[in-house]
């Protein structure tokens, strides 16, 4: 094994011990687990599955990002969720047996560990006090995309926007004074499919917010110069 698998093998076996399905299971059973994941690098905008095809493995993000998709037939496409590192993704078609829900994508390039679906749930077998964690961790995604789908119906696109910004900002520490301040790392084509919107009306929203020094914009990075007044659009119905 290369250094580089080494380095990958080791970030799953610490992911896995992370996430709340595995957390409580002893070393010893987690690493029999890790033993038997491949991993698998990704270049920015390739496939990793589509909606429709078969679910048949568990995938943990080791490295980058991930975008869960789904996209009508003529082609628009409303992002359900960006996975990080240390996120889980593709549970509900390996635990039903169905097919894909969504499209998944890599956003930048990224590494990713697979679990097969034969060696989850014979995991699940040996430890079944797992699935009320389990339950929990695909109860929390259902609230999530309850209040997406509420939000893209009832809400105006400034209100959206400023939540989905809050939601995906991270916060940076400024190299010379440690400040701390926001950034979203998303082009204003990725929010506008977040919010279900063009990216002329992205466009619109954010240079209004500029020019009241509430955002700073670049091309794929929007700085937030003044949370609380983006914090109160957020709020706004």
């Amino acid at each position: 094994m290369d250094v580089l698998s080494r380095m990958a093998t080791e970030d799953a076996r610490r992911l896995l011990g992370e996430c709340l399905i595995f957390r409580e299971v002893g070393a010893e059973e987690r690493n029999a687990l890790v033993a038997r994941v491949q991993i698998r690098a990704y270049s920015a905008g390739e496939t990793i599955f589509r909606m429709g095809s078969a679910g048949d493995h568990l995938i943990a993000v080791l490295s980058g990002s991930v975008r869960i998709s789904v996209r009508s037939p003529r082609g628009k496409e409303i992002v359900l969720a960006m996975m990080q590192p240390g996120e889980f993704f593709g549970e509900i078609a390996l635990l039903d047996g169905k097919e894909r829900t969504a499209d998944a994508r890599a956003i930048t390039a990224c590494q990713l560990a697979i679990l097969e679906q034969r060696d989850v749930l014979a995991f699940l077998d040996r430890h079944p006090e797992i699935w009320p964690r389990l339950v929990e961790v695909l109860c929390s995604r259902l609230r999530k995309t309850d209040q997406h789908i509420a939000e893209l119906a009832l809400l105006q696109l400034p209100t959206r926007l400023a939540k989905v910004m809050l939601r995906f900002a991270r916060v940076e520490r400024g190299a010379a004074d440690g400040h701390q301040f926001l950034q979203v790392h998303l082009s204003q084509s990725e929010l506008g499919n977040i919010c279900g919107a063009g990216r002329e009306s992205i466009n619109k929203c954010l240079g209004l917010w500029q020019r009241r020094g509430i955002v700073q914009v670049e091309e794929r990075l929007i700085t937030v110069a003044d949370r609380t007044a983006l914090e109160e659009l957020a709020r706004l119905e």
